[in-house]
Formats: structure tokens, C-alpha cells, sequence
């Protein structure tokens, strides 16, 4: 028996129909693409064989296979070339009624059981298969750029997909060596959905002044794992590609006050500081390479002695073995009050460096915070309040510095860096998991191969602590008023219950 599809189409020959023609032959399946200009379908095929010849001069693929590959790819200049497809994707521009318009002429070519799927990333699936006769037959079939190398693929049912239907779509997608993920049809589908925590905490940090973007990176990167930092990640996608993206999923919620965007993007896009592609962004590029800002030696002061609250004993454990190991270690003030010179460190979680002098009734001009949530290892991060002295805040920095890896201070602010980022991510997704959007393991697996997070959401709530990351969320409502920050029901529960966020209903 012949596996589904015997022949597929695809439809739009740019670059997410190029490489989607690619996976396609590469898996043994006989692809006819069409173009509305007959020239891009030719230039689409020749630009799959270059990438063959490269694969096969660097031992990735054999002559044989890439000779078979190439030759399961046919161009066509009419529709109707694609009349005994079992499949046809379309991928052209991220246009409802441009796709609308394509689909509904096909199904005047295709048979009643060819499959039609879209590989739109950002409209309603919905909205698209109602203009075709027979709608229960498209589904959406989301691949990511460069869709050969991203090992995930959104299949995402329209309001009357046949159950059919979608099971062939997921078949093929792992045919093809991919993971296939379940979506239902809503705003951002699901990795799009998911990243909203990441970009949009980093941006209302910013905002707030707490800290640089440079230092905002740096300490999501080496604190928290992540490949890129957040404003690193936006010059490379481009703000014209970016910001649009964050107003259309905010509004297409209507307005929900999680997936709010930043009008330091809407500035900057109306500058045309884009990022990468315009030679200057959050950062400056020459010949494409990142120019990294100027950086200040860290202080040479030390504080005489430093007192550390026992507010969080496990955090006042790590502090005092990480003083002792410098190799100028300073006089630990080991009294339950701190002395009138001493330098007080706290380590709260959630909760900002000024709430937390008062709350332990300590001097807020002596008071710094440190992040020792996650591992500060790489970085420290120490946060001051708006009355920090200074010589205080110097002798922290040098002190901590003194380590050998870099310290990075910031001004107040209720979760550090890395615990609101981190916690945003995690509420995110969970709000996808509480609303069936997605199963749980698909939403950790999504996320990881879509956006390269270095561990799924959800595993990483379960990892933090699901009572801790409620901590971090509540006490930053608390504190802020903004209802952003308010938890997800599926985070709650589980936190209450004591059980995983992967847990499913």
C-alpha cells in the first residue's frame, strides 16, 4: 500500500514553500509546486539542489539520495497541474483573504479527498477553511523557518477539521522526521502564544528602568540558560516583523493585560532601528557582527563587613559559602542585627529590595538585594533600593565581583530579572495548558524545539517550585497592581495540590 500522500502540492515558492518542498522530497514524497510566477517555482528548485550538492560535498547526503530527492520535485504553471495531488500546503503570504481566494479555487481542481492544509503562522485557520465547499477537509499545517532544521510542526484542526484529517496531517509530520504538536485555532497558535512571556516581561523591564538591555541579556543568558537574551532575539527577528506580531496576539485577545506590548517597540520601529537588518537596533551591527557596549571595571571596594538575613536560610547558607570562598573573604556579621556599618544582603523571592528592608525592618540604605533563585554562579545579580548609599552599592559590586564572574546591578524591582522573566514564561504557559490550547507535553516540546528555551515551560515551573513561581507572580502583583501578573488557575491548583504542572486534567 502506497503511503499518504503518493503526490503533494505545495503552493507559494518562497522561503517556507521552498523548504517545505525540501522535507518533502527528502522524505520520498513527489512534490509539484506552483508559483504564481512560474520563475520562482524554477529558481525554488535550483536553490533545493545547491543545498543537496552542499550536503553532499560535506557527506550529509549521498549522491544517490539527493538525485533521488531532486527528481521527486516537478514545477507547474497552472493550478490545475495540481488535480491528482492527495495533499496540497499552501504557503503563500500571510493574507486571510489571499488564502481564502487560493483555497477555494483549488478545490475546483483537486479531487473530494485531496487534504488542504495552510501553513499560515498567524491568521485563523477557521476563518480561512470557511471559503472552502468542503472545510472539514483543511487544517493547518504551521512549519517554522528554516523549516528542515526546525524540528516542530504546529497541526492545528479549523472548527470542523475531520478528526481524519488532522491524524493524516500528524502522521506526516513525523514521517518527515518531526515532531508533530496539537493546536487549537487561537491567536499565536501555540510557540508564538508561548513566547509572549519572554519578550514582553524583557521590554517591561526595560521600561521600568530597572536595567540596560545589554544587562538584561546577559543575565538571562547566564543566569537563566537562554541561547539569547531577549533583545538580542528581537533585533535578530526585526521589529517590523516583531512588534506587529505583539499587537496582533494582544488585541486578537482582546487586550489581555499578559501579552501587553511596549511602546519602547512601537518608538523604536517608527525610528526604524530594527535590529540586525538595519545595522542598528537595541544594539549597533557592523558587517552583521554585534557591537557589545562599553563596559566599566567593576569598583575596588569591598564593604568592612556584611550582614546576611536569615529570612530565606537556604539562600543565607549559599551567600555565606560564596563569601568565604573570595579570596579576600570580608568579616561576616553573624548577629541577628545587623551593625551600624555592616553591609545587609537579603535574598527575597518575588518581593523587590525596598519591600523587603522594611519588611525586615532593616536599614534601606545599607540593603542589598541578591538573586539567588536560580544559578548565579555566572552572574550575580544585586539589587539596589531607590536609598542605597553609593559607597554601599560599590562595595556590594566590587565584593561580589571580586568572584571572577561579573556582577550585574540593577535598580528595584519586585522578581530581579530572571525570576519575572522566568515566572512570565512559566504562567504563559501554563494559561495555554488551562485553556486545552495544548497538552502539556506537546506545550514543554514546543517550546524547546520552536524557541530554543533551554528546558519546556512547564518543566521548568516544576523545577523552580510550582509554589515559588506563584510566590514570584503574587508578590509582583501585589506590589505593581498590574494584573499581568496574576497567575493562571492551572498554576494555582498545582501549586496548592503539590503536583506537577505537567499534569494534565
Amino acid at each position: 500500500m502506497t503511503r499518504w500522500p503518493g503526490r503533494a502540492g505545495i503552493i507559494g515558492t518562497g522561503t517556507m514553500g521552498r523548504g517545505i518542498a525540501q522535507l518533502f522530497a527528502t522524505a520520498g514524497i513527489p512534490t509539484q509546486l506552483y508559483d504564481s510566477n512560474p520563475q520562482a517555482a524554477q529558481g525554488a528548485v535550483a536553490a533545493i539542489a545547491d543545498i543537496f550538492t552542499r550536503a553532499t560535498s560535506k557527506g550529509r547526503m549521498t549522491r544517490q539520495d539527493a538525485d533521488a530527492a531532486l527528481g521527486r520535485l516537478v514545477t507547474g504553471s497552472r493550478l490545475d497541474d495540481l488535480s491528482d495531488c492527495e495533499l496540497v500546503v499552501e504557503s503563500i503570504i500571510e493574507d486571510l483573504e489571499a488564502k481564502r481566494g487560493v483555497l477555494a479555487g483549488l478545490e475546483r481542481v483537486v479531487s473530494r479527498d485531496c487534504v488542504l492544509a495552510t501553513n499560515t503562522s498567524s491568521l485563523s485557520v477557521t476563518a480561512i477553511a470557511a471559503a472552502c465547499r468542503l472545510p472539514e477537509r483543511v487544517a493547518g499545517l504551521h512549519f517554522f523557518n528554516p523549516a528542515p532544521l526546525m524540528k516542530v510542526v504546529e497541526v492545528v484542526p479549523a472548527a470542523r477539521s475531520s478528526t481524519a484529517v488532522v491524524d493524516l496531517l500528524v502522521s506526516l509530520v513525523e514521517r518527515l522526521g518531526h515532531r508533530a504538536v496539537r493546536v487549537q485555532d487561537t491567536p499565536g497558535f501555540l510557540v508564538n502564544h508561548a513566547g509572549r512571556g519572554y519578550v514582553t516581561e524583557a521590554l517591561r523591564i526595560l521600561s521600568e528602568g530597572v536595567a540596560c538591555a545589554a544587562d538584561i541579556d546577559a543575565v538571562m543568558r547566564d543566569v537563566a540558560g537562554f541561547r539569547m537574551g531577549p533583545f538580542e532575539l528581537l533585533d535578530l527577528t526585526g521589529l517590523d516583523v516583531s512588534h506587529p506580531v505583539m499587537e496582533s496576539i494582544y488585541h486578537q485577545f482582546y487586550e489581555e493585560a499578559r501579552f501587553r506590548p511596549s511602546t519602547e517597540t512601537a518608538r523604536r520601529l517608527a525610528a526604524g532601528l530594527l535590529g540586525r537588518k538595519t545595522g542598528e537596533g537595541f544594539y549597533r551591527y557592523v558587517d552583521g557582527a554585534k557591537q557589545e557596549p562599553g563596559r566599566t571595571p567593576p569598583p575596588v571596594d569591598r564593604p568592612a563587613s556584611v550582614w546576611i538575613s536569615n529570612a530565606n536560610p537556604d539562600a543565607r547558607v549559599r551567600l555565606v559559602a560564596f563569601l568565604r570562598a573570595l579570596p579576600d573573604a570580608p568579616v561576616i556579621d553573624d548577629g541577628p542585627r545587623p551593625q551600624p556599618s555592616s553591609l545587609c544582603l537579603v535574598a527575597p523571592v518575588g518581593d523587590d529590595a525596598t519591600t523587603t528592608a522594611m519588611h525586615e525592618r532593616l536599614d534601606p540604605s545599607r540593603t542589598i538585594a541578591v538573586d539567588t533563585l536560580m544559578d548565579w554562579s555566572r552572574r550575580p545579580t544585586l539589587m539596589t533600593t531607590p536609598a542605597t548609599l553609593d559607597s554601599m552599592r560599590r562595595s556590594a559590586h566590587g565584593l561580589f565581583a571580586s568572584g571572577g564572574a561579573p556582577a550585574t546591578v540593577i535598580r528595584d524591582s519586585p522578581g530581579f530579572i530572571a525570576q519575572r522573566i522566568v515566572a512570565m514564561v512559566v504562567n504563559v504557559s501554563c494559561e495555554i495548558a488551562q485553556q486545552q490550547i495544548a497538552s502539556p507535553a506537546d506545550i514543554d516540546d514546543a517550546v524547546t524545539l520552536g524557541l530554543g528555551y533551554p528546558r519546556g515551560p512547564l518543566a521548568w515551573g516544576d523545577a523552580l517550585g510550582g509554589s515559588t513561581v506563584l510566590e514570584i507572580l503574587d508578590r509582583i502583583q501585589r506590589i505593581t497592581g498590574d494584573p499581568r501578573y496574576r497567575a493562571s488557575l492551572w498554576l494555582k491548583r498545582r501549586a496548592e495540590l503539590g503536583i506537577s504542572m505537567r499534569t494534565p486534567h
